[in-house]
C-alpha cells in the first residue's frame, strides 16, 4: 500500500538527516517509525502442559533445593516439642 504524507520542510529536514545518520532511506525510516508505534501482538495463549513446564522450570540464578524428606515433614517432627 502507498501511502502520501505532505510534511514541512523543517520535518523532511530533519526526518532526512536522521536517516542519514542511521544509513536508511527516508522511507525506510519513517516505515520503522510507524511499526515501532504500532501495538505488540499478544503471544499465543499456552496449552495447560506449557503452562505446568513453565510453573515447574528452575528460575534462572536461583538455586534449587531438594525437596524435604516425608520426616522432615512429618506430624511428629514438626510437634515433637509440643507433644
Amino acid at each position: 500500500m502507498t501511502v502520501t504524507i505532505d510534511l514541512k520542510p523543517e520535518m523532511e529536514a530533519s526526518l532526512s538527516a536522521l536517516a542519514a545518520a542511521q544509513g536508511v532511506g527516508l522511507a525506510k525510516l519513517v516505515e520503522q517509525m510507524l511499526e515501532s508505534q504500532l501495538p505488540k501482538a499478544a503471544p499465543a495463549p499456552m496449552s495447560a502442559a506449557e503452562r505446568a513446564a513453565a510453573w515447574r522450570a528452575p528460575v534462572p540464578g536461583r538455586p534449587t533445593r531438594p525437596a524435604l524428606s516425608d520426616e522432615a515433614i512429618s506430624r511428629e517432627t514438626i510437634y515433637d516439642a509440643r507433644g
